[in-house]
């Protein structure tokens, strides 16, 4: 894909991001990606530092193609996960879920490439604002934690498109070649891939959450825990106990005593399908299979170029 900006600002052959998803985007994962054109990024936010200075070794033993690691900035730890990220000479770093003023300029002075996920119109420009070199507009059909706008990408992309200068990647119920031409139709330069990623050999996730996102049908999904941070889950023994809650109108106390710690972790990762946090997208019910990473990629392509050609066969009468 000749002449887009998301290539040639990342220097990959396609325009395609894997997202760096919680207890889903290790090493394996973001190698496969990157070895098949994308750019695999780590998922910073369920690594402990020393974790994450291991996966980034690792990855750049496994490709010599760009990475990147996704750092959510909200952590105790995040001045730590950055000294790292600087001193293992990692190319490319996303960050989401704060201030992008926060490290910006420090991560730019290190040489790094600095991307930042938003999910409106403001904070959008904020971010270019910040000075990074790119955004992601996400829409509230994406898994884990979304905006409180609950603006969809299809809202959201032509107006985040209208008001920056900025590469635009899109994200939010993005899985096929399909709704990539659908994204860049709308004004984003590429798009940043998660749930269909998560369902991957490579994947770091438990494969008991991996059949469940291939078993998941519309509607299995639902943005829920608005009042401590909107998390997109599937529906579950948890998702349930959390519905019933809130027929009690319980305090933001209440609600982070049912969540407790590490219930991301119970579910994503260890495989407890009924006590744990199941953070997938709505994009999950049209997923149903669990194929390679590369694969993945390159049906993407296939798809994108089958459509847009289909689509120059189009006229409309004028």
């Amino acid at each position: 894909m000749s002449n887009n900006r998301i290539s040639e600002l990342f220097n990959i052959k396609y325009p395609i991001v894997q997202g760096g998803m919680i207890w889903a985007s290790g090493h394996k994962l973001a190698t496969a990606v990157s070895n098949a054109g994308g750019l695999g990024l780590l998922g910073a936010g369920s690594m402990y530092p020393d974790v994450l200075r291991h996966h980034i070794q690792q990855t750049k033993a496994g490709t010599d193609k760009p990475y990147g690691v996704n750092v959510p900035l909200l952590y105790s730890d995040l001045e730590e996960l950055m000294e790292i990220i600087i001193a293992e000479q990692v190319p490319i770093v996303f960050t989401s879920a704060g201030n992008p003023k926060t490290y910006t300029q420090t991560l730019k002075e290190a040489g790094i490439k600095v991307v930042h996920v938003v999910s409106s119109v403001k904070f959008a420009l904020k971010a270019q604002e910040a000075g990074v070199d790119a955004v992601v507009a996400e829409g509230f059909e994406a898994g884990g934690h979304n905006g409180r706008e609950e603006s969809t990408t299809f809202t959201l992309i032509p107006q985040v498109a209208k008001a920056i200068e900025l590469p635009l990647m899109a994200a939010g119920g993005i899985a096929t070649g399909r709704g990539m031409l659908a994204a860049m139709a709308l004004g984003a330069d590429g798009v940043q891939v998660g749930s269909r990623f998560v369902a991957t050999p490579e994947a770091s996730s438990h494969i008991n959450f991996k059949n469940a996102i291939v078993e998941a049908g519309e509607g299995a999904t639902h943005l829920t825990l608005k009042e401590l941070a909107p998390v997109r889950l599937l529906r579950n023994k948890f998702w349930q106990d959390v519905q019933d809650l809130y027929t009690k109108s319980p305090t933001t106390d209440d609600l982070k005593s049912l969540l407790g710690r590490a219930r991301a972790k119970k579910g994503m990762f260890e495989g407890d399908m009924n006590e744990g946090e199941l953070e997938i997208g709505q994009i999950s019910g049209l997923i149903d299979s669990i194929v390679p990473a590369a694969q993945v990629v390159a049906d993407m392509v296939s798809e994108y170029e089958q459509a847009r050609q289909a689509l120059l066969n189009m006229t409309i009468d004028v």
